[in-house]
């Protein structure tokens, strides 16, 4: 399960949809319809939120109005729309940076412009949801390289 702390902005196709499937499984999670993955390290963040369902819902109402934006049928009447806004989760600049070379080295393979775009931004946006501070890749991350 990856749910990007980026901006589905930088995402290609075939990334968009299955963070759009992830999330659409971690709000399925998160509400306690499902007994698989309810300890999957990505979902920490949404639990530490004060409301992890308005906030998996509101990362996925972001990841539908890129879709949108694009001409992508996603269905939004899968999600679970939050009243108003989530607090927003804080994220390190570690883990953004990370998120960026991970990302930059599957788009390399399937979407070599879309990577040359991501390469050539510096800090790169992150999701609405998200706040940024300093900080090192985040500790429920599985494979942090030493270098962040």
């Amino acid at each position: 399960m990856r749910l990007w702390t980026l901006h589905p902005v930088y995402l290609d196709a075939r990334g968009l949809t299955a963070c759009w499937r992830e999330a659409l499984l971690a709000q399925k999670v998160l509400s306690g319809q499902t007994q698989g993955y309810r300890h999957h390290p990505q979902l920490q963040r949404f639990r530490q939120s004060g409301d992890p369902v308005a906030a998996i819902g509101f990362y996925l109402r972001v990841l539908w109005q890129e879709a949108n934006r694009r001409g992508y049928r996603f269905d939004s009447s899968r999600i679970v729309m939050p009243t108003g806004n989530p607090s927003h989760i804080p994220a390190t600049s570690g883990q953004l940076a990370f998120e960026k070379r991970h990302l930059l080295d599957k788009l390399a393979k399937r979407a070599p412009r879309q990577a040359e775009t991501l390469e050539n931004t510096g800090q790169p946006l992150h999701h609405p949801l998200f706040f940024i501070h300093e900080g090192p890749v985040e500790k429920w991350e599985k494979t942090p390289p030493s270098s962040f």
